[in-house]
């Protein structure tokens, strides 16, 4: 549109209204969930539970097509419990949850049972690895720190560079709002912030931090791409409308899950049980 005067174009606002309930969520959200990380132990695990209860119920709905019913609750309920039972009892019982909720499923499920299935592995095993990584120490506050601050910022950084930059299109095919620009600037800032974390809360050498900040903030574009794909897969839009200018909580647990678990991997190899985030953090 051009002006009055001639020649420029009228700058128009690159934020759709859902800009302010973004910025009122993450102004909650983000001091809630660095004071469950800090405190660790149960309160994590209630945290955890809860939030990831939340992400497979919508997970639930989406893929039955229907209304919950008392079966899907009850499959739900075992991902809470599954986070207090590790806390609680250890890692084994934790997983006894979640396998006693898969058997079940394969028995109950009718049609469906390998999505029910699908979604108790998953869900399960991201609480799983975060729980481990937070751990009974400090450095698993350190490591979800890092994990978290990666993943906020990239999805940050990709919203804002993405809107104001716009350009060629990720993958129309399964996002259609996805741009190049935004996974850049995402990486980015995702990497960047990343690196100030471990820099400040490690002793390991910079570039360890910096090539694990760009892997997880990669990993986790490509786990809200799945997420994506599978809300295609449903015709579905937003897996829920959990979080004001967010969507569902799918919506916003897709990168962390993806993130999470190559985090609690590398840890695991590193470090060994039960040493997750002290064997992401500390190298020679």
């Amino acid at each position: 549109m051009k002006g009055q005067g001639g020649g420029r174009r009228a700058w128009v606002w690159p934020f759709g209204a859902d800009l302010g309930p973004r910025i009122v969520s993450a102004v909650i959200l983000i001091p809630v969930s660095l004071f469950g990380l800090f405190l660790g132990g149960i309160w994590f695990a209630l945290l955890v539970g809860a939030v990831f209860a939340g992400g497979h119920h919508e997970f639930q709905t989406m893929t039955g097509g229907r209304p919950a019913r008392v079966y899907d609750i009850f499959l739900t309920a075992l991902i809470p419990v599954s986070a207090l039972i590790q806390v609680l009892l250890g890692a084994v019982m934790g997983v006894a949850v979640i396998s006693f909720g898969i058997g079940f499923a394969l028995l109950a499920g009718g049609g469906r049972r390998w999505w029910d299935v699908a979604g108790l592995v998953f869900f399960g095993a991201v609480v799983f690895a975060l729980i481990a990584i937070r751990g009974e120490d400090m450095w698993g506050f350190h490591a979800g720190l890092f994990l978290g601050a990666t993943v906020w910022l990239t999805d940050t950084g990709a919203y804002f560079t993405g809107r104001i930059l716009g350009g060629a299109k990720l993958s129309p095919d399964i996002s259609p709002s996805k741009t190049w620009s935004g996974a850049i600037g995402g990486l980015v800032t995702g990497s960047a912030l990343a690196l100030l974390v471990w820099v400040l809360a490690t002793p390991s050498q910079w570039w360890i931090g910096a090539a694990f900040g760009i892997g997880l903030s990669i990993v986790g574009q490509l786990g809200d791409l799945a997420e994506s794909g599978l809300k295609r897969r449903f015709r579905i839009k937003d897996s829920g409308e959990a979080i004001p200018g967010h969507g569902g909580l799918m919506d916003r647990l897709d990168s962390l899950s993806f993130a999470a678990l190559v985090l609690f991997a590398i840890g695991l190899w590193h470090g060994g049980w039960p040493a997750i985030a002290a064997g992401f953090l500390v190298w020679p």
